[in-house]
């Protein structure tokens, strides 16, 4: 790891690769509904960062592998530290959707 990598944006693709290499894990998107409804990346789940409380009744086991998106990354990270303080044990910002390859859901 270099001086700078702290920096470095998380990358979705990489990242999804990393999620469908873990059995069981949880592709979290927590922008909003709308946004949601305009493409999403396929298996992810729609909980966005103001109702995150309710990630609860998604993801129930704590220690479920949990891989979370937004548009740019800024949200995601913003999750990734809530789920944490909620007692959520394996928790992987991924990045934004804004740079992800592959197809979308609508």
């Amino acid at each position: 790891m270099g001086l700078f990598d702290f920096l470095r944006s998380p990358d979705i693709n990489q990242g999804l690769k990393d999620y469908s290499a873990v059995p069981g894990a949880v592709l979290l998107d927590v922008r909003t509904p709308q946004e949601y409804r305009e493409g999403h990346v396929p298996k992810s789940r729609n909980v966005p960062l103001q109702s995150l409380e309710q990630a609860a009744g998604v993801i129930s086991d704590k220690s479920t592998p949990v891989f979370v998106y937004c548009y740019s990354g800024s949200r995601s990270s913003q999750a990734v530290s809530r789920l944490i303080k909620m007692g959520y044990q394996n928790v992987k910002n991924i990045g934004g959707i804004a740079s992800y390859s592959g197809k979308v859901e609508m």
